[in-house]
């Protein structure tokens, strides 16, 4: 007698994707990465499913007045490199939050993404501005959630 197990998936898309509103002004960097990583995956909602996005869009507003702790404001590097030689950039924490404050957000975020084809759709999800203002007010009015931090 042969038993047969039935396979058990949460696949139904009532289109519960949220668009989330956080602001980065005073919020450490790490800790902010993993909030959104974690809203971005789904991981918030009790319906989670590692194989499939069940996360929220993140529209992150005020990325230039992110904080870090420690010396990193003057000793992180960020390391880029093509293939070709010589081609190595090292960019510091100080000059990077100046010109491209999104980069330094979206660095840290992808780093805390699962290593799969997943993650990238899932960063495309994450909308983030240097300034106050968002083009997305009309993805907020019906369906939104606005995140304070616990500071």
């Amino acid at each position: 007698m042969i038993n047969k197990l039935k396979h058990y998936s949460i696949k139904e898309k009532n289109n519960s994707e949220k668009w989330v509103l956080i602001d980065a002004e005073g919020e450490t960097l790490g800790r902010l990465a993993s909030k959104i990583a974690m809203i971005l995956m789904g991981k918030n909602k009790p319906a989670y499913i590692p194989n499939d996005i069940t996360g929220d869009f993140v529209i992150l507003i005020n990325s230039s007045k992110i904080k870090v702790t420690g010396k990193k404001y003057s000793d992180k590097e960020y390391i880029t490199h093509t293939t070709r030689p010589g081609s190595t950039k090292v960019r510091t924490f100080a000059n990077l939050i100046e010109k491209k404050p999104e980069y330094i957000i979206t660095k840290a975020v992808k780093g805390m993404l699962p290593k799969n084809k997943l993650s990238a759709k899932m960063l495309k999800r994450l909308k983030i501005y240097s300034g106050n203002n968002h083009p997305h007010q009309a993805q907020l009015e019906n369906k939104s959630k606005e995140v304070k931090s616990d500071n």
